[in-house]
């Protein structure tokens, strides 16, 4: 449906933007900051309501978009649910600030860090889901930058407890690139096929074309007297 393909295109737009407007925000602030070291959450704080944010705001927009796309092809509602956390986290970690670099964790802080952790690990368990559903080429790309994201993620967890921290930046933008990459082929999978994907194959006999006639294998073999 050409619907649908626009639908597509407008979310890789999103997509798009939002990593211009992300690599902008880390040029942008304070040079006394680390990438390595610090999370996105820390840049984006120290630059309160800038391009970091907006950023995270367009991924949510392009997921939520994508939604009812995703629905009419026959989409499964658990990997519909599990996108629209991705993009209730995305919003939630925008909206509410983690707290400054060095200062002590207060409720905003945890609510953010929980709200990013739920959409970290939503979209690449929506992506395993969306594998078997979009099959071909996608369900291979889908598979491989899900099981890179999760990987990423146990290296981001192990560096934020027992790590002490050690290379968390950049552990965290390197599963950011993954999951985006997942978002994408989403989107580029449905301006491709229009919206559409490809019917599963009926298991059964199938009927004889008017006129042929059966083939040897396909007789019944007669019975002995």
């Amino acid at each position: 449906m050409r619907e649908n393909r626009t639908i597509g295109l407008l979310a890789l737009g999103g997509i798009a933007l939002a990593a211009v407007l992300a690599v902008i925000g880390h040029l942008e602030v304070n040079d006394d900051l680390n990438p390595w070291s610090l999370t996105v959450s820390d840049y984006a704080v120290s630059d309160r309501g800038g391009v970091i944010d907006v950023a995270m705001a367009l991924l949510a927009g392009a997921t939520a978009v994508l939604l009812p796309s995703l629905r009419r092809t026959g989409v499964a509602r658990p990997a519909l649910a599990l996108l629209a956390a991705w993009s209730a986290g995305l919003v939630a970690a925008a909206v509410i600030p983690t707290n400054e670099p060095g200062l002590p964790m207060d409720t905003a802080a945890y609510v953010h860090r929980y709200a990013s952790v739920v959409a970290f690990l939503a979209l690449p368990l929506a992506g395993w889901l969306l594998a078997r559903r979009l099959g071909g080429r996608a369900a291979g790309w889908l598979r491989g930058l899900t099981v890179t994201s999760l990987l990423l993620a146990a290296a981001m967890i192990w560096s934020a407890y027992p790590g002490d921290r050690v290379l968390i930046g950049l552990a965290e933008r390197l599963l950011v690139l993954a999951e985006v990459a997942l978002l994408a082929v989403v989107a580029a999978t449905l301006v491709r096929r229009g919206g559409g994907v490809p019917a599963a194959p009926r298991v059964g006999k199938q009927p004889h074309p008017a006129g042929a006639a059966p083939r040897g294998r396909d007789l019944t073999p007669a019975r002995a007297a």
